[in-house]
């Protein structure tokens, strides 16, 4: 992406000084979001854009670190040095590298409002201050967004509260810039010491806490990646966390650099943790799912799926076309308008917005529908016509599918209905059900094929590899075409991958498939099927814990044959 120039001029534009956390985006205040979806420029490290550039407004400039993220000295022990980049650009261009006090004043004269994100609190971060002191000097307005600390955060995620009902005295200590007499202090107390750090001089920390009067068996918990999926958490003693890590194999390791949080204390609840570590036991806790849905049809299953602790990713299967006679659309179109119908019937989120730009492309809104009943065949194509500017009038009260839909359909009746015509505006391939099912009640219906559905175009291939290579845990199939289309674009999932299909019908497609499934909804229901995959998931976490064995994913477990039907 090509730089952006940051031209200096008499308009003084505003910083916002933002905490973004200690890593999970949903930390952030909503003070924090208001102030992103305002902001011209964006200036943050790597990883810190990273959490929130999805809450800033599209086009924004963003101004990050130019080094690989991963050779990235640690925080605290240099002076940033940031690049300016346009987000509007995907073009390729030598960065120009500057001093982020230079370029936050830079992008601020040029009238811009700037929100200058750092990791955690901006009161505890090295060089934020420096940067405030500057634009006061300059005569550039600042404001302060206070965010959770990463010292505070990153512990309550690890299940270690910092204080108990005696209420020990809490210490905070920077390993990176600690001095002697800091080290002999913390070492005195008898309270809890919080201590920032990185992974490779977790050893170190702890021997200076020796040294200066603490007791080796003093319990201490380490956690890495703390508040994300990655996190990562450690419990043992002063003298036996060297031993401890190195048992873990992450020592030696060539991310030793890395930032952690250790907690140590008799007080800090550190042996309550199997008890208290409400994060890390999620039942998908750092499961990676595939979804085979587009992000906009994802959207909610991808946060219930969130909720559980796994990390979602959506694969879309198929794409959506125009008809490609647009004749019978656009008639049937004109008919709702002319009161042809009685009743028009959705039955795909699909279906709603192949309606709604066929109302634009003539000039129409949602008062179209005036005097006409509306059907949806569940909540999330409600949920879209009420987008729209339209309540529906009928949502099955059971299942939420064709069926359903005709369970609860009132049979034609001449004496109450003027009209005896239903508008069913569906794909190219939907089933005959909803059609018979209405003739059967005495109703007339203009199937109309409102869209197409072909098969999206292969994933990157990085996915591709990470679906065949055993690098999911998980997919979600919620339909027999997710499963022919996911296969014919990108290969079989492999052996150790979970498989969860949303019914019989799906569950036979992938078993077809030479697939075995492990997870089947209870009823047709995206929800239901995530939930069946938490439970699943928590039953085999259960096992593992009861078993004294290590809680994995399915992914870290990769035997070499390929996943084949079951026989059972």
């Amino acid at each position: 992406m090509s730089p952006t120039t940051l031209s200096a001029g008499p308009e003084h534009g505003h910083v916002t000084f933002l905490g973004a956390g200690p890593g999970d985006p949903g930390l952030l205040t909503l003070r924090a979001v208001e102030a992103l979806a305002n902001a011209d420029v964006l200036v943050a490290e790597h990883e810190v854009l990273d959490v929130v550039r999805q809450h800033a407004r599209q086009g924004v400039s963003e101004v990050h670190t130019d080094s690989d993220p991963s050779q990235d000295p640690a925080p605290g022990t240099g002076t940033p040095q940031l690049t300016v980049v346009d987000g509007t650009s995907t073009a390729a261009a030598a960065p120009a590298v500057r001093d982020a006090a230079h370029l936050v004043m830079e992008a601020a004269r040029g009238g811009r409002r700037v929100v200058r994100a750092v990791s955690g609190d901006p009161g505890l971060d090295t060089y934020a201050a420096e940067e405030m002191l500057a634009c006061a000097a300059a005569g550039v307005p600042f404001e302060v967004v206070p965010g959770i600390a990463s010292a505070v955060g990153v512990p309550a995620y690890a299940g270690v509260p910092l204080r108990d009902a005696q209420g020990a005295d809490v210490r905070f200590v920077d390993a990176r810039t600690a001095s002697d007499r800091c080290w002999t202090e913390v070492g005195a107390s008898d309270g809890t010491v919080v201590v920032s750090t990185t992974l490779d001089s977790v050893a170190a920390a702890a021997g200076e806490l020796v040294s200066a009067g603490r007791k080796p068996d003093t319990p201490m918990t380490v956690t890495v990646a703390g508040t994300t999926t990655r996190q990562r958490t450690w419990t043992a003693t002063l003298g036996t966390i060297a031993q401890t890590l190195k048992q873990a194999k992450v020592l030696p390791s060539p991310e030793g650099g890395r930032p952690v949080i250790a907690v140590v204390g008799e007080r800090s609840a550190a042996a309550q943790r199997d008890q208290l570590a409400w994060f890390e036991s999620k039942p998908l806790f750092g499961w990676k799912v595939l979804v085979p849905r587009t992000k906009e049809q994802a959207a909610s299953l991808s946060d219930q799926l969130r909720s559980y602790g796994a990390v979602p990713h959506e694969v879309p299967t198929i794409a959506v076309e125009p008809p490609r006679t647009p004749q019978q659309m656009e008639r049937a179109v004109k008919g709702l308008v002319t009161g042809r119908y009685e009743w028009i019937a959705f039955t795909s989120v699909n279906a709603v917005k192949a309606v709604r730009e066929k109302f634009e492309e003539y000039g129409l809104d949602a008062r179209a529908f005036a005097g006409i009943k509306v059907a949806a065949v569940g909540e999330q194509t409600a949920k879209a016509l009420i987008a729209f500017g339209v309540k529906p009038d009928l949502v099955p009260s059971g299942e939420q599918s064709a069926a359903g839909l005709l369970e609860d359909w009132p049979p034609y009746d001449p004496v109450f209905d003027p009209i005896d015509r239903v508008f069913l505006p569906r794909a190219d391939i939907a089933t005959e059900t909803l059609v018979a099912g209405l003739i059967e009640l005495g109703w007339e219906v203009d199937d109309v094929t409102a869209y197409r559905t072909v098969r999206a175009s292969p994933p990157p291939a990085e996915t591709r590899e990470a679906i065949k290579g055993g690098g999911f845990d998980a997919v979600l199939f919620t339909s027999s075409s997710t499963v022919r289309n996911l296969v014919g674009i990108a290969g079989k999932p492999h052996n150790v991958t979970v498989i969860a299909c949303i019914g019989p019908a799906t569950a036979k497609t992938a078993e077809e498939h030479g697939l075995r499934v492990d997870v089947m909804a209870p009823e047709p229901s995206v929800h239901k099927l995530a939930e069946a995959l938490a439970d699943f998931g928590a039953k085999r976490r259960a096992a593992a814990v009861e078993a004294g064995d290590p809680v994995t994913r399915p992914s870290e477990r990769r035997p070499g044959a390929r996943r084949r039907r079951s026989t059972t």
